[in-house]
């Protein structure tokens, strides 16, 4: 067992001298009920929480599928576009008919006759098809793993086994909500359609933005997009805040994303969200409390969680990092970079919220929660977060930035070669 074992790499010194190892703590794992984890596997891959009732019934999303061609509107969604927009195919779920017929070049992805094949099978990940008995598309809805889990592009781009948990960084949330009968979204956020598709093609792939349904803010005061990169949902053992600024733990923020985000029917209840002044949007439309007739999200979330908790962070490549850097740079991690002090091992987060002031970063994504500030995030895996950049919004591109950023902001007189070390140790971890 992982749990059981240390991580470490062995590396000479440039003299012939002892072998030095880098000695990087297991992640922590959790006594777990597997009948439980299993369930909520299924939960999270495949549970849509009745959110059918918004993507098909408000915005028409598979009639937007469907096209013109199939009885829906517009020109479909083919898996070509389905592809170019961040969604991924679950190779698992291909029968070696279809797979073979791909190879040979006989299935048109221009289609969008062949979407609805693949959803027919539950090949696309975290979208769920509902068909009638006569095989024609009657709703839609999504799943956790829309957000939460990507491919490994072992049969083709976008097209592999599923990585659960992986933060899926090429998805375009704006651009397929833009392809919907949105204009219900328009009209909650008070803008005409024209305004809000302009918004949404702003986000860009693998950025989304929780909180724009409950406090309207499209941009932030320097006019970008007011988003944030979708997390991992891996490695989330031991850690409290399920959030960039701390909303709660990881079950309080899966009920709402359920309700508030996905649209699921489920019951949500926080009066925090009761602030005219902070949420106009959430007290106009009731979010702060919402109570539906039959619950389709709490039974599922004992499993859920216990689902999230069994997805381990995954091992960098031992080639990614410099192993002799990452030596120097764990000893700077934990001594004169002073790194260890909010990212203590093994979770590597102190499970702390912090002033913006603290980390040296603008309020204004903290402002948005009920908090007012920003959790330490957990270090594990961050080659997974390299697409889409560090911190909450991806406003660093590299782990170099990120360095910077902090040898500045705490006056820690790093050199270079020093700084260079301790990106090495990160990505080691």
């Amino acid at each position: 067992m992982i749990a059981a074992i240390a991580i470490f790499i062995q590396c000479k010194n440039d003299d012939d001298g002892p072998e030095v190892t880098l000695i990087i703590p297991p992640p922590v794992e959790l006594n777990l009920n597997p009948a439980l984890v299993e369930q909520g596997k299924e939960t999270f891959r495949f549970d849509t929480f009745g959110d059918e009732a918004f993507w098909s019934g408000v915005l028409e999303l598979d009639k937007a599928v469907l096209g013109d061609a199939n009885g829906g509107f517009g020109p479909g969604l083919s898996p070509n576009t389905a592809l170019a927009v961040g969604l991924k195919v679950d190779a698992e779920a291909l029968p070696q008919s279809i797979v073979d017929a791909i190879n040979a070049g006989q299935v048109d992805l221009d289609d969008p006759a062949t979407t609805l094949a693949l959803l027919q099978l539950n090949a696309v990940v975290g979208v769920k098809g509902n068909f009638d008995q006569d095989d024609n598309l009657v709703s839609m809805g999504i799943t956790c793993a829309l957000c939460h889990s990507t491919v490994d592009d072992s049969f083709a781009p976008g097209i592999g086994s599923r990585l659960d948990g992986w933060p899926n960084r090429d998805l375009n949330v704006g651009a397929i909500i833009g392809i919907t009968k949105n204009d219900p979204i328009a009209d909650i956020l008070g803008v005409d359609v024209a305004t809000l598709n302009s918004v949404l093609n702003a986000w860009g792939p693998g950025h989304f933005s929780a909180a724009l349904l409950l406090d309207g803010k499209a941009t932030k005061p320097d006019g970008t997009p007011a988003t944030l990169v979708i997390p991992p949902a891996f490695g989330l053992q031991a850690v409290d805040h399920a959030t960039a600024t701390g909303w709660g733990d990881i079950t309080y923020w899966n009920r709402l994303v359920a309700v508030l985000e996905m649209g699921g029917q489920g019951n949500f209840s926080d009066p925090r969200l009761n602030n005219a002044d902070q949420f106009p949007i959430a007290v106009a439309r009731g979010s702060f409390d919402v109570m539906v007739d039959e619950d389709l999200v709490g039974p599922k979330l004992e499993a859920l969680l216990e689902y999230q908790l069994s997805l381990l962070p995954p091992t960098p490549d031992p080639g990614s990092f410099d192993e002799s850097d990452a030596i120097r740079g764990k000893a700077l991690f934990e001594g004169q970079a002073q790194c260890a002090t909010c990212h203590p091992a093994p979770v590597f987060a102190d499970n702390i919220l912090h002033d913006p002031e603290e980390i040296g970063i603008d309020s204004f994504e903290a402002d948005r929660s009920p908090t007012g500030k920003y959790r330490t995030p957990p270090l594990r895996a961050l080659f997974v977060k390299a697409k889409g950049g560090y911190f909450h919004d991806g406003r660093f591109g590299t782990l170099e930035e990120v360095v910077a950023h902090y040898n500045d902001h705490f006056d820690l007189n790093l050199s270079a070669s020093e700084q260079q070390d301790l990106v090495e140790y990160l990505k080691a971890l």
